[in-house]
């Protein structure tokens, strides 16, 4: 019998290194050698198996890839990673709209609240005050209009960038082009004026943001429309009258620009109320 890959336990008191120790049995001596790497009595190989790879890698492999998902959601702050998602403007305008369309609903069923809550309150002052409101309804935009008027359409350039040596700023319908179409619908004494279809008032912002204007928190994609309720004839004047706008046609006529811009006389414009917030967006108590 061989003594194995390993050294053998050493010889107790009274022992030799050979000799067989005391009171064990042949069978136990043997199965103890082999126990310690001692060879088999079959003369086989009984050293410790070579320690599988997969037994190491295995978990090196779970603890990174729990790591990569912790340093992602720290990351991602809870949104979304995949940027692919957020590519189609055209969809988060329409979200937005929406929302919007909830939260005005919203607002209407609250106001209503308020105005039957207000009725029911017999007070003279509240009465007068009332009558008064009624009064302003109309100029302030807040009863809906419809007449003969005057429609004008802003739209981006057809051009891209390798199309043309002018600035870019040229190519695109910005909010003071909105803005100097609407002042000229005002002069030329108009009753009503809307863009998108959406009311226009003294407290109505028009805000360029990236490739959209938002009207009343709304964003819009181009082409923008505008109509106005009035004289289609003092309208047209005053629009031609104005030098901004003026600047503005030239360039729509410029073929290295070819800004959009279409002016037509309606028999029919319709004007809704406005039913955005107003500045008065909460009720006090009367004294």
């Amino acid at each position: 019998m061989s003594t194995g890959s390993h050294a053998r336990p050493p010889a107790g008191p009274g022992e030799t290194p050979d000799a067989p120790r005391a009171g064990l049995p042949a069978r136990v001596l043997q199965a103890l050698r082999r126990g310690r790497g001692g060879d088999t009595p079959d003369g086989e190989g009984g050293g410790r198996r070579p320690r599988s790879p997969w037994r190491v890698g295995t978990p090196l492999m779970v603890l990174l890839s729990g790591s990569l998902f912790a340093v992602s959601a720290v990351n991602s702050e809870g949104t979304d990673l995949r940027a692919g998602r957020y590519t189609d403007l055209a969809s988060l305008v329409q979200a937005e709209a929406e929302a919007y369309e909830e939260l005005r609903a919203r607002v209407e069923d609250l106001t209503g609240q308020v105005n039957d809550l207000s009725a029911q309150v017999g007070s003279r002052d509240v009465q007068r005050v009332q009558a008064r409101v009624e009064e302003l309804r109309d100029p302030s935009g807040l009863t809906p209009r419809e007449g003969e008027g005057v429609r004008i359409v802003l739209s981006d350039s057809p051009l891209q960038a390798e199309d043309t040596t002018q600035p870019l700023k040229f190519l695109i319908v910005h909010q003071q082009d909105l803005q100097a179409v609407v002042n000229a619908m005002w002069r030329g004494g108009a009753s009503a004026v809307t863009v998108q279809g959406q009311r226009i008032v003294s407290t109505t912002g028009i805000k360029c943001e990236a490739n959209s204007v938002t009207l009343q928190g709304v964003p819009y994609p181009q082409p923008y429309v505008i109509e106005a309720v009035g004289d289609p004839e003092v309208l047209a004047a005053s629009v031609d009258g104005d030098p901004y706008l003026s600047f503005y046609r030239q360039q729509s006529l410029t073929e290295d620009i070819q800004i959009g811009w279409e002016m037509s006389v309606e028999e029919e414009v319709e004007a809704p109320a406005y039913d955005g917030l107003l500045d008065l967006s909460y009720a006090e108590p009367l004294a």
